[in-house]
C-alpha cells in the first residue's frame, strides 16, 4: 500500500472517529445535552415547530403541527414537571392534518415563570385561557387534552370556558377525591409524619430517586441506562424549587380537589382515560367523573400505570381519534335530523 492510500485511510477513519467520539463524550460527560438535541430531533422528524406567544408582559412556549381546518384543533396540556415535548410520542399516531398545539405550562420549560405568578389550578387555567386567547386558538371551538396536573386544569378550563372547547379529553387527572389512597399518596402521608415533605417522590435529585419515579409512574418496567437516568436528573435539577413550591400549591386545599369542585360544570362531551395500575393517582377517579358528566366515555387501559402517554401513545392516539369521529358523527346526524 502507498503511502498516499494510507493517508486516505488515516483521513477516512478520523473523519468517522470525530463524530463517534463527540457521541460517545456527550453521552458519558453531557448527558442531559443528549436528551435536549434527542427531543430537537423528534420534533423536527415529526413536524413540530417551536414558537413563542406574549400576553402583556408574560411569555407562553409552545410547538405545533397543521392548520385550523374543518376539524377541531387539539390543545394538550402536560402533567407536573413535564414540558410539551412529553406529547410527542402521541404526535406520532396522529394525522399531519390536524392541527396540533402542545404549551409549556405556567412556570415550565420556555414559558414564564415568575414568584409573583399564580400556580393555582384556577390561576394555571386563566393563563392557558391568556394563551388561547393570544394565538386566537378560540376563533372555532377546540378540543382539549389534559394528563395529570394538566388534566385538572383541563376540567377546571372546560368548566370556566365552556364557549371555547367542543369536546374534553382527561387522562389520568388530578383533583379529585379518591376512596383508595395510591401508593403515592401513602408515601406522601408517610413523608408528612416524618416531617420529610422536602423528599417528594415525583421531584428527583439522584439517578436512583429517578428510577423510582419511573417504577411509580409506570407499570411497564423500562430498561434505563444509569447516564440517561443521570442526564434525566441533570435536566430537572435547576427547577426542583420551583416544582417544590408548584408542588406544594397544587395540593393545597384551593387546589386539590379543583377538578372535583368543576366537574359538574363541564357541559363538553368528555373521554377519560386512566391506566388500571396507576400508583400516583387512583384510577377510582374515572368512576367519580363518570358519575357527575353527562355521557362520560371512560376507558380504563390494563397494564398500563400513570404514565398513559409514553406507556401506551399508540392506543391513546387512537382513542383519541375514536372520539372524535364519533362526536362528529353524532354532529352530522343531528345536522341531517
Amino acid at each position: 500500500m502507498d503511502l498516499d492510500m494510507l493517508n486516505m485511510f488515516v483521513i477516512a477513519g478520523g473523519t468517522l472517529a470525530i463524530p463517534i467520539l463527540a457521541f460517545v463524550a456527550s453521552f458519558l460527560l453531557w448527558p442531559s445535552a443528549l436528551i435536549r438535541i434527542y427531543y430537537w430531533y423528534w420534533r423536527r422528524a415529526l413536524g413540530m415547530q417551536v414558537r413563542y406567544a406574549n400576553y402583556d408582559d408574560y411569555q407562553f412556549c409552545y410547538s405545533y403541527r397543521g392548520r385550523p381546518g374543518y376539524r377541531p384543533s387539539i390543545l394538550m396540556l402536560h402533567g407536573f414537571s413535564a414540558h410539551k415535548d412529553m406529547w410527542l410520542s402521541i404526535v406520532k399516531f396522529l394525522p399531519k392534518n390536524l392541527h396540533l398545539v402542545c404549551v409549556d405550562m405556567p412556570g415550565h420549560e420556555g414559558t414564564t415563570r415568575s414568584d409573583l405568578d399564580d400556580y393555582s389550578i384556577s390561576g394555571q387555567a386563566k393563563r392557558i385561557h391568556q394563551f388561547v386567547e393570544c394565538i386566537k386558538l378560540n376563533r372555532k371551538p377546540f378540543h382539549l387534552v389534559g394528563t395529570s396536573m394538566g388534566g385538572n386544569v383541563a376540567g377546571v378550563y372546560a368548566a370556566q370556558y365552556p364557549e371555547d372547547i367542543c369536546s374534553l379529553t382527561l387522562i389520568c387527572p388530578a383533583g379529585l377525591p379518591s376512596t383508595t389512597d395510591s401508593k403515592f399518596i401513602k408515601q406522601l402521608r408517610e413523608l408528612q409524619e416524618s416531617r420529610r415533605i422536602d423528599r417528594i417522590p415525583l421531584i428527583p435529585s439522584t439517578p436512583e430517586e429517578m428510577a423510582d419515579m419511573l417504577k411509580l409512574c409506570s407499570y411497564v418496567r423500562f430498561k434505563v441506562p444509569q447516564q440517561i437516568l443521570q442526564g434525566l436528573v441533570d435536566v430537572r435539577i435547576p427547577h426542583n424549587e420551583f416544582y417544590r413550591k408548584l408542588f406544594l400549591e397544587i395540593v393545597d386545599e384551593k387546589s386539590r380537589h379543583s377538578l372535583h369542585e368543576n366537574m359538574s360544570k363541564i357541559k363538553a362531551p368528555t373521554q377519560v382515560i386512566w391506566g388500571k395500575q396507576d400508583q400516583v393517582l387512583d384510577v377510582s377517579g374515572a368512576s367519580v367523573l363518570a358519575d357527575a358528566i353527562p355521557d362520560c366515555h371512560v376507558y380504563i387501559l390494563e397494564n398500563c400505570g400513570h404514565s398513559v402517554v409514553v406507556e401506551r401513545p399508540r392506543k391513546t392516539a387512537n382513542l383519541i381519534l375514536e372520539f372524535l369521529a364519533l362526536l362528529h358523527s353524532i354532529d352530522n346526524n343531528k345536522k341531517q335530523a
